[in-house]
């Protein structure tokens, strides 16, 4: 069984960065596609970004050129790296495989506000 636990959220302001961590265990994490999602209140959860095993990436177009998803498959790590950070960025962001599992770790909470 998998497990994901992310962390690294907080506040920021707008035009600020945050870095957040996805750590993942038991599973051969290196053979999958890997994304993170968010999910703002009151709306569905997306998918932000996407990493496959050989580091190929796709974005969502609301974070193109300000978000950057990367892994390292050594230590089960994937991160996301973001900049320029706007307040319709507010969410819960979630790392997860691509398609995603049934299972999903706690988030970390991402708050862009002045």
């Amino acid at each position: 069984q998998v497990q994901l636990v992310e962390s690294g959220g907080g506040l920021a302001q707008p035009g600020g960065s945050l870095s957040l961590s996805c750590a993942a265990s038991g599973s051969i994490f290196s053979r999958y596609p890997m994304a993170w999602y968010r999910q703002a209140p009151g709306k569905p959860r997306e998918l932000v970004a996407r990493i496959s095993p050989l580091r190929n990436t796709n974005y969502a177009d609301s974070v193109k050129g300000r978000f950057t998803i990367s892994r390292d498959n050594a230590k089960n790590m994937m991160y996301l790296q973001m900049n320029s950070l706007k307040p319709e960025d507010t969410a819960i962001y979630y790392c997860n495989r691509d398609p995603s599992m049934d299972s999903w770790g706690q988030g970390t909470q991402v708050t862009v506000a002045s």
